[in-house]
């Protein structure tokens, strides 16, 4: 039985470990999480690493225990379902089965479940992680009439955006008040010209003004600018560098348009390009 869980989870399995940059004690403070089995909330921008960083926590999990941990990441949105998550019952044939959605897989077998972004779910379809992110580490199935307890190695992990959050889409105190929660941003300058060297293979010189160039960009917010440049679109702006686009060009397309539609603000960060990449 052992044998067919761990090839059904083959898949979601991290066999090659994740490049992550501690930024402080974002690491410590996790595996002690993992350790009390306390459910985390992970809160920050987007692209500033909170994906990465659960990659990178699990890899490292898993060598901790001996033994590789599933990750399993839903990406949440407005149209995800209880059943989504859970599970339902579909037709085989002639016959009605039962098919365990994502996190009952996890709840069931140990492996660590990620919920991205869950403020894009429906508030329903959130209040059915309660149950699991408290003491009881339980999941209720309801059309099963059934009450899954969670396996000893599983933990549900949730992120948001709260700079991206309205008043429709926000986090319910009766779901945040079950999680620790871990604060991530942008790395500072030296920090993020490595990230950006390692993950895109420009040189130091070449992500450091990358880096200056998201540092400039991101105080472009109190101008009117809805968010600031991710590190994943430096990164982006670099691989387009190394495949010989040239840097005022790739910054353009990784940043300036890949950020706004506005015709004032996209001229804006072009001038913040032409004046680091002149």
């Amino acid at each position: 039985m052992r044998k067919g869980i761990e090839k059904a989870f083959e898949e979601y399995r991290i066999l090659k470990e994740p490049y992550y940059l501690p930024i402080g004690d974002e690491v410590q403070i996790f595996l002690s999480a993992y350790k009390a089995r306390l459910p985390v909330l992970l809160k920050g921008p987007t692209g500033c690493g909170k994906t990465r960083f659960v990659e990178y926590m699990t890899y490292s999990l898993g060598k901790e225990i001996g033994n590789s941990l599933p990750l399993i990441t839903v990406a949440c949105h407005e149209d995800l379902t209880g059943s989504d998550l859970v599970g339902r019952y579909l037709l085989k044939g002639e016959e009605t089965i039962w098919v365990d959605g994502p996190l009952a897989r996890a709840v069931k077998d140990g492996a660590i479940c990620y919920l991205d972004e869950i403020v894009e779910a429906r508030k329903d379809t959130t209040v059915l992680i309660h149950p699991l992110a408290d003491h009881r580490r339980i999941l209720p199935v309801e059309k099963k009439g059934q009450m899954i307890e969670a396996h000893e190695n599983f933990l549900l992990i949730i992120s948001y955006n709260p700079g991206y959050q309205s008043v429709l889409k926000n986090l319910k105190h009766s779901t945040r008040q079950r999680f620790v929660a871990i604060e991530f941003g942008y790395p500072p300058r030296e920090m993020e010209a490595k990230i950006i060297a390692h993950e895109s293979g420009v040189s130091f010189d070449m992500a450091n003004n990358l880096a200056k160039l998201g540092e400039k960009v991101r105080n472009l917010r109190d101008q009117g600018l809805e968010e600031g440049v991710s590190t994943r679109l430096l990164i982006y702006a670099g691989l387009l560098i190394t495949q010989e686009i040239e840097p005022r060009r790739a910054c353009e397309v990784a940043v300036a348009q890949a950020l706004t539609d506005d015709a004032d603000m996209v001229q804006g960060i072009r001038e913040v390009i032409n004046s680091i990449f002149p």
